[in-house]
């Protein structure tokens, strides 16, 4: 079962061109609804303009090796290992939702484009990564819908609540990779209308995912590591996004600076602790 092409079976009712021709046409609906995000949300104007006005407040000149090895770390950060979240199980959650989501997505495009035709036989490997890939999409997101949900953890929200456009993408995400395996089973052991029935499904779900990107949180998996960049080299380059400096409260320089410290807090003042980093992160 986890080594069929359930997309070979299909080719049987509907052509190989006509598959093809549907995900071509989600790779326009994304790109589509990434640019008119951008354009809504004028994303890119402030982005370069962030960018424009960190350069100009700089103290400090990044190299351009500087600037790559940033960017390196940006990919196998915030990318790669997903490792700005502080919560071990939201973290997790994240990094079998993303991989999963590749696994099946990249699957998906083989399967169809390459192994759907007269007498084209899928490698077990990559039937075996579609599965999968759906599987630990399922997992992720599951595990992030019923137990990990900020509202659902700090605002005592029922899960079974929709909260419109930001559940748009996570509910996308699982209905396709739900409905994609429920139609691959079906197909194996029953055939006929039920499994069907399951593939109008996750045809749907599909087309709601990708065709949504306008209205879902889709087009931020594009500008978060953007974004990352963009602050490591504000902090590279000392602008640091206008905050101010970490500074030394007891030392006498800071404190003519900012004449309210000794005011308020004495000429030595006490550790103000971990602050919100006191209690380990449970709701996010």
């Amino acid at each position: 079962m986890l080594t069929t092409n359930p997309f070979a079976e299909l080719s049987a009712v509907i052509p190989p061109s006509v598959m093809q021709g549907y995900v071509v046409l989600m790779i326009l609906l994304v790109i589509g609804g990434t640019v008119l995000d951008m354009v809504h949300k004028q994303s890119a104007k402030y982005f370069f303009e962030n960018a424009r006005k960190a350069e100009k407040n700089a103290k400090h000149k990044v190299g351009s090796g500087k600037k790559a090895g940033l960017a390196l770390k940006t990919v196998t950060n915030e990318v790669l290992t997903s490792s700005e979240f502080c919560n071990s199980r939201r973290r997790m959650s994240h990094l079998l939702t993303m991989y999963g989501f590749i696994l099946f997505v990249v699957t998906t495009a083989l399967l169809i484009f390459s192994y759907t035709g007269e007498g084209a036989s899928a490698p077990v490997l990559v039937t075996l990564l579609w599965h999968l890939g759906a599987l630990m999409l399922c997992a992720g997101g599951y595990w992030f819908w019923f137990s990990i949900r900020v509202d659902v953890a700090s605002e005592g929200v029922k899960w079974n609540q929709f909260n419109g456009r930001g559940d748009l993408f996570i509910l996308g995400l699982l209905s396709t990779a739900t409905f994609g395996l429920l139609w691959s089973i079906t197909q194996a052991l029953f055939g006929g209308g039920l499994s069907m029935f399951f593939f109008a499904l996750f045809i749907i779900s599909s087309t709601v995912l990708f065709g949504s990107v306008y209205w879902s949180k889709f087009a931020h998996m594009f500008f978060k590591p953007a974004a990352a960049y963009q602050k490591k080299i504000t902090v590279a380059d000392g602008s640091r996004e206008n905050l101010p400096g970490e500074y030394d409260l007891s030392d006498p320089e800071v404190q003519a600076k900012f004449p309210d410290i000794p005011e308020y807090m004495g000429a030595n003042p006490p550790n103000m602790g971990l602050g919100i980093k006191r209690e380990a992160p449970r709701h996010f």
